[in-house]
């Protein structure tokens, strides 16, 4: 029986998310320390998503076609953790510009090959793919309380150690994972564009670019929006953790709801609940009652909304094709969405104020549910997998 090395795998993604932990949220309140623009903040922090539109591409290719993933995820740690060291150096644009665009380049190699190599190590258990992913959570949940807690006692620059430390993490986990054997598959000769050309993919993968476009404001800003209204870095962590909470609690349900409701039916409720929730995040910011909810509502607007999205993909794109499939997710969603809502946010944000700027991020998530509504047949699914019910973690 093939041993599923469930808690290397697991380490890999608590270093992983617990980097976006510290990065994502605090990062931007370290660059307006530096005193650049809304504009500026949102160029740089825009560079993650312009290098996962070609990147995971490449790797993907790369893997597919060579082998050599785990070296390919060890690099990417390697070269990453030498990117983000520059940071320790640099205060002007463009030599933050060229290290940020190092660090997202390699940074963003990792995790679909990862994805691919956690779900060839599960087999047929694909079930228990969100109690492996669930780690990153709780990653995330620890680095974003410990560097808000440690930000307000100590200057923004604390975030580029919290960060260095954690990269130095993730390449410690690149190291000790081990490979899976890809598996067979009966539809391994099927080609890319074949599987691209149907409708329920073509909508799945345009509605996940208008979700991480409608995200990008959130991302960026969401930290700068609270701290502008008087909420300290504690309460920014904690409502930061409370969102990755409600993810927890979802991705452990994931197995019994994938089982119960169509693929369509979770993520139509995932696309209405971000439309509600960004119009919440922009005009109800004063209220710490209405913030509290909507990061509640991070379960729905990713937690399911991801979980559904990549075991889809998985499925969808069968074999030798896995490998392009979660790049073209990560690159279409996290990449071109995810480029766009930030510099639309970055741009926005001054010219139109917050509370315009999170409901454009509304209009984006409407009209994702509208390509999942039209196109994605009521009847498709992801197949809950054998095993999908074992409460055993480690076998």
């Amino acid at each position: 029986m093939h041993a599923l090395p469930y808690w290397r795998l697991s380490g890999y993604y608590f270093f992983y998310f617990a980097f976006i932990g510290a990065f994502s949220p605090y990062f931007g309140l370290y660059l307006q320390s530096l005193s650049f623009s809304a504009w500026d903040i949102g160029l740089l922090m825009s560079q993650m998503q312009l290098m996962r539109l070609f990147g995971p591409n490449l790797w993907g290719w790369l893997a597919d076609h060579f082998g050599h993933r785990m070296a390919i995820i060890r690099l990417a740690g390697g070269i990453g953790l030498a990117g983000f060291t520059a940071f320790f150096w640099l205060d002007q644009l463009p030599g933050m510009l060229l290290a940020m665009a190092v660090l997202a380049f390699f940074w963003s190699a990792a995790l679909p090959l990862v994805e691919m190599l956690t779900f060839d190590h599960l087999r047929e258990d694909r079930g228990r793919y969100s109690r492996i992913r669930l780690w990153g959570s709780i990653g995330f949940i620890v680095a974003v309380m410990s560097t808000g807690a440690l930000l307000d006692i100590a200057p923004p620059v604390g975030v580029l150690w919290v960060c260095w430390a954690i990269l130095l993490g993730i390449l410690g986990y690149a190291m000790v994972l081990s490979e899976a054997p890809p598996q067979p598959h009966p539809r391994d000769v099927q080609p890319i564009g074949a599987i691209l050309r149907q409708p329920k993919v073509m909508a799945l993968m345009a509605a996940c670019f208008a979700m991480s476009a409608a995200h990008g404001a959130f991302y960026v800003f969401y930290s700068i929006h609270l701290n502008a209204h008087g909420y300290s870095k504690t309460e920014v962590g904690l409502l930061w953790s409370l969102g990755v909470v409600a993810e927890i609690v979802v991705f452990m349900l994931m197995a019994r709801l994938s089982v119960r409701y169509s693929l369509r039916a979770i993520l139509l409720a995932c696309f209405a609940a971000a439309v509600v929730r960004f119009l919440m995040m922009g005009w109800g910011v004063e209220s710490a009652a209405i913030m509290i909810l909507t990061q509640l509502l991070h379960g729905l607007t990713f937690g399911a909304y991801h979980a559904s999205a990549i075991a889809a993909v998985n499925q969808w794109f069968p074999g030798k094709a896995q490998g392009r499939g979660q790049a073209l997710y990560s690159s279409l969603s996290f990449g071109a969405g995810g480029l766009l809502g930030a510099l639309i946010s970055g741009r926005t944000w001054d010219w139109l104020g917050a509370g315009w700027t999170f409901t454009l991020g509304s209009g984006f998530a409407l009209v994702g549910l509208v390509f999942i509504w039209a196109w994605v047949d009521g009847n498709a699914t992801v197949s809950p997998q054998k095993g999908a019910k074992s409460n055993n973690p480690v076998q």
